[in-house]
């Protein structure tokens, strides 16, 4: 990878290993979400992809998720400014709205459990979707995102 390449160049010019390594590895983007038919709002939970690994924060079958999980969002450098759903830390939407890596992001820091240990991960929280109801989803709503169109 080039040396500070997420400083250096525009998110359309990474290269696909460059794109993949500014994942910070909170585990955010896979928390299920659903959208308020009336409102357009956005309703996060607790509930993770059941690819999540929830410990790692990583995708466990991350080359086959969107055969596996046809719904699976594709972040793309295109998608990254659109998606305001993304976390404000999200690596991704920060460069795409022109601010900087946040300090404790592996690049910077060089250490990637920093992550889980200022709890911007969903390690002490999320539980997989496996097992869990549908009609028990509301239950887990931890946040509503408000979607301007």
């Amino acid at each position: 990878m080039r040396e500070r390449f997420w400083e250096r160049y525009a998110l359309d010019e990474l290269t696909p290993q460059e794109w993949e390594a500014l994942c910070d590895g909170c585990g955010q983007c896979c928390l299920l979400k659903f959208q308020d038919d009336d409102t357009g709002d956005l309703a996060v939970l607790n509930l993770s992809c059941r690819l999540l690994d929830t410990q790692a924060c990583r995708c466990s079958d991350y080359d086959n998720r969107f055969a596996q999980v046809p719904d699976c969002t594709r972040l793309t450098p295109e998608l990254a400014g659109e998606f305001k759903w993304l976390p404000h830390s999200c690596a991704y939407r920060r460069l795409s709205e022109g601010r900087r890596l946040a300090g404790w992001h592996h690049l910077i820091s060089g250490d990637p459990e920093r992550v889980h240990r200022k709890g911007i991960s969903v390690r002490s929280f999320a539980v997989s979707e496996e097992g869990v109801p549908e009609e028990c989803y509301e239950d887990h709503i931890i946040a509503v995102i408000p979607i301007d169109d």
